[in-house]
């Protein structure tokens, strides 16, 4: 069960000279080939920060701490079930990133903020546009 009851996400955002590392999602029947960042399921008794250390290892080679990430926002979205997304940036790592596993991922790529790969999952889109932390975003609500 995931944890608080609600399904429960967190997205890392990895930044090098004003440009976001992405990646677009394959073979997972979830949002297949659309660009989105780095990131997972929080899994039942483990810290969001935790999870965020863990899915960009397991994602992209990327290694931090939780001490290494700073909070930046959470999205509250309104999908076929209530679910809770956090993202959080990652101040620094130890790496170079790559292709992890290559059954969820088809493409590793860093790109400008300002201009974002099309298509793009809309929330984590919605959240890179925000520009002051710390942000809430509530979609598919209203």
């Amino acid at each position: 069960m995931p944890q608080y009851g609600i399904p429960t996400a967190v997205h890392v955002l990895c930044e090098r000279g004003g440009e976001v590392l992405l990646m677009r999602r394959a073979g997972t029947g979830f949002f297949d080939g659309l660009y989105s960042l780095p990131g997972g399921h929080v899994e039942a008794g483990e810290a969001v920060g935790a999870a965020a250390v863990r899915e960009l290892r397991e994602e992209t080679g990327l290694l931090l701490t939780a001490a290494e990430l700073e909070w930046l926002g959470v999205v509250h979205r309104r999908s076929d079930t209530n679910r809770i997304d956090f993202f959080v940036r990652a101040k620094r790592w130890t790496g170079e990133p790559r292709i992890c596993e290559p059954d969820k991922c088809d493409r590793l790529e860093w790109h400008a903020r300002d201009e974002l790969p099309v298509p793009m999952v809309a929330y984590v889109e919605a959240a890179l546009r925000q520009t002051c932390a710390p942000w809430m975003l509530e979609l598919g609500w209203a």
